[in-house]
């Protein structure tokens, strides 16, 4: 048996589930006992269902026994975002303002789906209050902290899925990504986070953030995230904007070639800081899938001169102010102030602004359309700048101020709908994490999990014990 399973990879428990070495039983009895001493520091899970999921662990064991394991994620543990809907557990969207009193009925597709393979569903991860923001803060749970400085934020709004993964409390997560809420947690607590083509991963009930919204993976290896994907990019009747089955075999697609692979290297997404840390370490990763026979050069995408920023925030905001409709005016004192501020901004915006930054969203797709004609791939920074400390919006610049475009790169494929995810790239000087953001065309999730695979094989992120003290 392994020594630690804590530290197996989803991919490690499945074999040592075949090879009768461990159990799933073992398995998560091992990682239960390791959210008992690590969750109360970092606070990313919010909710341990133990008792029916070391049931399923153990109808899970009798499979593996039989021979008749379900799928190679049978038995193996997974946590479920606090924003994504599993039967019988509160979904408080991060909120005191959500009456708990519900029947809570049915599972959300991708959970459906891993429980249908034998995956053991046995936690809910923390988020900000309805994702809204890239910290994972709020006046229900409090701060979920970074497992590799326990000062800096997890990110958000998938912050507790992210540093659950990267502290070892199960080995797989299910994430939201409305802007950015998958990867960007992934960069800063050094795990991998795949947002997928739009109505690749089938959604119920329908995101507060409309059609900015996906469902995905997160993981501490492209192996594991291509597992996931196997399972969970299926279609489902209730997800209108759900796509077709593409028959693709996520696993055997990551081993594939990448030699010759034509891919546009983009350091800043317009007038932005850059931390230089960031970007040696990007430049670096580049330099990387050179010497893997990629041919790499810089580039400059033609986006028509529309701002991403400014047509990404009118969606956003417009998709938050939903939540005024949500709840009667009595309950919006329960909001985050944050959300609440949000919120009434986006009330402000008129019927024609929101037509006019759909406009703009159409426009800013056909301008990244033209770049993967051109190229197979994107290469850029996940975000620009390293974990920051927590109780804040925001890094400061230089000058004192807040640095509001920290994350100037993930939303433009939530507005374009293009697959996207972060692999880590290596570690600053002061020992946290960096991501690697890679991109590519509709539909070529495949692509992007192949090159993230072989990028991870060659330049592995060495990971200290976590969380670090």
């Amino acid at each position: 048996m392994k020594s630690d399973l804590t530290q197996a990879t989803a991919t490690e428990l499945s074999a040592l589930y075949r090879k009768g070495k461990a159990s799933p039983v073992e398995a998560l009895k091992a990682i239960l006992a390791r959210v008992d001493t690590v969750n109360p520091v970092l606070n990313a899970l919010s909710l341990i269902d133990a008792e029916p999921a070391l049931k399923d662990a153990a109808a899970s064991e009798k499979r593996w026994k039989k021979g008749e394991a379900l799928s190679p994620l049978d038995g193996v543990p997974v946590s479920v975002k606090e924003l994504v809907r599993v039967k019988g557990w509160p979904t408080l969207m991060g909120s005191k303002a959500v009456d708990p009193h519900q029947p809570w009925e049915g599972d959300a597709p991708s959970v459906q789906r891993l429980r249908e393979a034998g995956a053991v569903i046995f936690a809910q991860s923390t988020s900000p209050e309805f994702g809204h923001k890239g910290i994972t803060e709020s006046p229900l749970r409090g701060i979920t902290r970074n497992p590799w400085n326990l000062d800096k934020t997890s990110g958000g709004s998938s912050g507790g899925a992210a540093a659950a993964v990267a502290a070892r409390l199960g080995p797989l997560a299910i994430g939201t990504d409305g802007g950015g809420s998958i990867r960007l947690p992934a960069s800063f607590c050094g795990i991998v986070g795949h947002k997928p083509t739009f109505g690749r991963v089938a959604a119920w009930p329908p995101s507060v953030n409309g059609d900015l919204s996906n469902t995905g993976p997160m993981t501490r290896t492209v192996e594991d995230c291509a597992l996931m994907m196997n399972v969970i990019a299926e279609p489902d009747v209730r997800d209108p904007s759900a796509l077709p089955p593409d028959d693709v075999d996520y696993i055997k697609k990551i081993d594939g070639k990448v030699r010759k692979l034509k891919i546009g290297l983009v350091m800043k997404f317009g007038d932005h800081e850059l931390d230089p840390e960031v970007g040696a370490l990007v430049t670096k990763a580049a330099r990387t899938f050179q010497k893997l026979g990629c041919e790499v050069e810089e580039a400059s995408p033609d986006l028509g001169g529309i701002d991403g920023r400014k047509t990404f925030v009118t969606h956003w905001l417009c998709f938050v102010q939903r939540v005024l409709q949500i709840f009667p005016p009595e309950r919006h004192q329960l909001l985050d102030p944050t959300l609440l501020a949000m919120a009434r901004d986006g009330a402000k915006y008129s019927s024609g602004d929101l037509v006019a930054a759909m406009a703009d969203r159409r426009a800013l797709t056909l301008g990244w359309n033209r770049f993967f004609a051109q190229y197979d791939l994107l290469l850029c920074p996940t975000l620009a700048v390293a974990a920051f400390d927590t109780g804040r919006m925001a890094p400061d610049l230089a000058d004192g101020t807040p640095n509001q475009r920290w994350s100037p790169y993930t939303y433009h494929f939530n507005l374009s709908r293009h697959p996207s995810a972060s692999v880590p790239c290596g570690l600053t000087h002061a020992g946290l994490p960096v991501g690697l953001m890679i991109t590519s065309g509709h539909y070529r999730d495949a692509l992007v999990l192949r090159a993230a695979h072989h990028y991870q094989q060659v330049a592995p992120l060495k990971v200290p014990a976590l969380p670090a003290k």
